[in-house]
């Protein structure tokens, strides 16, 4: 089944690149995942509507980013495409045209996208320029790590049961 899992996030923008991080810690912590399951990787600096075209022809996906709320950062969220529609309600994309955003258009125009897409979420802290990430980001990236693959199983066993 195949299973598109992208890192989104600004590199040079502090904690806005921890989906980029985290996807990186992922794949050293788990580096025969991705063939093992047959999954694709990818990475998106600054997606927007480009987010769109990434998806295209995956039955399912799983989208990293950088997100704020009102959680202690390092918080890990798993947001489900529900969930990502109202993302307004609570939730912030540090992009100013993000994940939810893009979704909620395709949707309106009835695009094809994954049958199952989540969001896992990091809580981030510092948008400032730079590349380092902040204590509490850094120090969430084994977690986050440890729930892209979880999720990654979950959901490819998912497809395999109904595919």
């Amino acid at each position: 089944m195949n299973l598109l899992i992208i890192g989104i996030g600004q590199s040079m923008r502090s904690d806005d690149g921890a989906g980029l991080a985290a996807l990186r810690r992922w794949q050293q912590s788990f580096p025969d995942t991705p063939k093992r399951l047959s999954i694709t990787i990818d990475q998106a600096e600054l997606p927007g509507l480009d987010l769109l075209n990434l998806l295209e022809g995956f039955e399912a996906a799983i989208l990293i980013d950088a997100v704020q709320s009102d959680a202690p950062p390092g918080t890990i969220h798993k947001l489900t495409e529900a969930d990502l529609l109202g993302f307004s309600k609570g939730y912030q994309t540090a992009h100013g045209w993000g994940v939810a955003e893009s979704l909620r258009l395709a949707r309106q125009l009835g695009m094809h996208l994954p049958k199952q897409i989540l969001l896992i979420g990091i809580e981030a802290v510092d948008f400032s320029p730079g590349i380092n990430l902040s204590p509490s980001v850094l120090s969430a990236l084994d977690h986050a790590a440890q729930v892209i693959e979880d999720s990654a199983t979950i959901i490819l066993n998912q497809l395999n049961d109904f595919g």
